[in-house]
């Protein structure tokens, strides 16, 4: 028997077991990983309608309030997302209820209300008329959509017409604000055209893909969100390589994840120091890639692709997308392990990437302050910093990086000066608008350099680090090295006035989360003022700090204990 694609997509919606696809028997997802799939999804369908308004009288009917109380569209379509998932599986204790019918005319009347004279919606919390925030509501209410055609509801399919095509129309012609938008923006159009067809929209996206997909030789996107919005970028392009039957689109999505698999740390974590969006240095896992691995592990039958979703599922696992793209149902090729001993140099990201097994680090360079990230299993260094009194601007920033045999040596030249009275010329009464102004025509006196260096070598179970400072002497200096809360720290003194802050004075400290041990030292604490005026805020919940004196010269290590 061969099946067409919309003959597999209404087979998707009823297989609990197996696909039978051009002849070849293939397993989909187990009975039981399946039916609790699908509970879980009931239950938060119903947790949804609970908060869903129904009060004709209300302005907000057919939204649910979020955590700032606020009725978006985001909302409506979420409920959207989940009634028609649960409304077109047959395994749904909602399977084609009545009830849920009507609460997706309430939510589809919210949309269209909350719809502009363009077609567009805004997202409250912070745009307004905004073309790609309706793109990511058209995502849920386009699949929402999708499962009522493949399913030949055609009552579903013209309640949810007026608001996608209207927000089609905006889309076409509106504008973006970041990289991603412009992806994120051409997949909800390739869903609006798969429904309702027209050659503006597909103009419209060519026009976008004209300007190229914006992958790096590192495999990273512009904005190197590893957290968040990589994961929206590989979705949104395969999205359009299916709708579109473009599948060169999917060669991004390839190189991405294939660089992924060495920014991933043994706990799951993914690094995300390189990222210049909300997500840097913030734990997230490979959550929002859970679509892209699983269709490209199948796609491609590719292991590794496995092995990164595997910790996922099936918890990140969405049942309107099953539904929607059946191929995602077949079976997935055997884990392959990723790379677990490597040293791997990304330039372009300023980063040196390290794995030795449980030892997994991250070493960040360039213009801001060396952060060495160090995870060993669930302890976890989340970044080493320091800085000098020196002006009130003396946090580490370093201008040179230079690889030498053995590690990585960073520097910094500082100077500091008063100024002089203006004279002559250049005498002009001073204001609050010209003070700044008028430094440069200062003469200046008392200058005071200052020389930071800081190398960082790997070691057998970790790092050796060395940070040094001279040039004006009797100059307060503190480093601060920032764990992960949770753990249990031994042979230190609470540093004053620091919630979580200590002193390592001197001999090792022990930080240890469950079975797993970091040794940190020797310890140097020559005094206690730790939050250095003109530093950065604390990098963690927990600070262990050394500090010192200019000339100051300083080795410790952190090492798997």
């Amino acid at each position: 028997m061969h099946l067409n694609r919309r003959e597999m997509l209404k087979l998707g919606a009823v297989s609990a077991a197996a696909l039978s696809l051009g002849g070849a028997e293939a397993a989909a997802l187990s009975e039981e990983v399946l039916a609790s799939l699908v509970a879980s999804h009931d239950e938060a369908l119903g947790a949804l309608m609970e908060r869903q308004v129904r009060d004709p009288e209300s302005p907000w009917r057919g939204a649910a309030p979020d955590s700032h109380e606020l009725y978006t569209a985001h909302s409506a379509a979420n409920i959207l997302h989940h009634c028609a998932g649960a409304y077109y599986h047959p395994l749904s204790a909602w399977h084609q209820s009545p009830d849920v019918l009507e609460r997706m005319r309430l939510a589809a009347g919210f949309l269209e209300r909350a719809q502009s004279e363009d077609g567009n919606i805004d997202l409250l919390t912070t745009n307004f008329n905004s073309p790609p925030d309706t793109a990511f509501v058209v995502h849920r209410v386009g699949t929402a959509a999708n499962l009522a055609r493949i399913h030949d509801d055609n009552e579903v399919v013209l309640l949810l017409r007026d608001f996608l095509r209207r927000a089609g129309g905006g889309m076409a012609r509106g504008g973006i604000h970041t990289p991603n938008h412009r992806w994120v923006l051409c997949a909800a159009l390739a869903q609006v055209n798969e429904l309702f067809p027209e050659r503006a929209i597909v103009d419209r996206i060519d026009e976008w893909l004209a300007e190229g997909i914006d992958i790096d030789e590192e495999g990273q996107y512009i904005e190197r969100s590893t957290g968040t919005y990589n994961g929206h970028v590989n979705r949104a392009l395969v999205v359009m390589a299916t709708k579109l039957n473009r599948p060169e689109l999917l060669e991004p999505v390839r190189a991405n994840l294939d660089a992924m698999t060495y920014l991933v740390h043994p706990n799951g974590e993914v690094v995300t120091e390189i990222s210049s969006r909300q997500d840097a240095r913030q734990r997230r896992d490979m959550g929002d890639y859970w679509f892209a691995l699983r269709y490209m592990a199948i796609h491609d039958n590719n292991g590794q692709y496995a092995a990164m979703l595997a910790p996922l599922e099936p918890r990140r696992i969405e049942l309107p997308a099953l539904l929607e793209y059946p191929e995602i149902l077949e079976p997935l090729p055997a884990p392959q392990p990723l790379p677990d001993t490597f040293t791997r140099d990304y330039p372009l990201s300023e980063m040196t990437r390290i794995r030795k097994g449980r030892l997994s680090a991250v070493l960040m360079r360039g213009r801001q302050s060396p952060r060495l990230v160090m995870h060993a299993g669930e302890a976890v260094v989340e970044g080493i910093r320091f800085a000098s009194a020196y002006f009130g601007r003396g946090e580490f920033l370093p201008r040179e990086v230079e690889q030498r045999p053995g590690g990585l040596h960073f520097r910094q030249e500082l100077s500091g000066q008063y100024f002089q009275p203006l004279s002559g010329t250049d005498l002009v009464p001073i204001t609050r608008e010209n003070w700044g102004l008028s430094r440069p025509r200062r003469e200046t006196s008392e200058e005071c350099a200052m020389v930071y260096e800081a190398g960082i070598r790997e070691t057998q179970n970790g790092f050796e680090v060395r940070i040094a400072a001279s040039g004006t002497d009797t100059v307060p200096l503190a480093i601060e090295i920032a764990l992960r809360p949770g753990g249990t720290l031994e042979g230190v003194a609470a540093a004053p006035g620091v919630a979580n802050g200590f002193l390592l004075r001197e001999g090792y400290a022990t930080y240890t989360v469950g079975n797993d041990v970091l040794r940190i030292g020797p310890g140097k604490a020559e005094h206690a003022y730790t939050q250095v005026r003109g530093a950065s805020g604390r990098l963690s919940g927990m600070s262990l700090y050394l500090t010192g004196y200019t000339p100051f010269e300083h080795t410790f290590s952190i090492e798997i204990g």
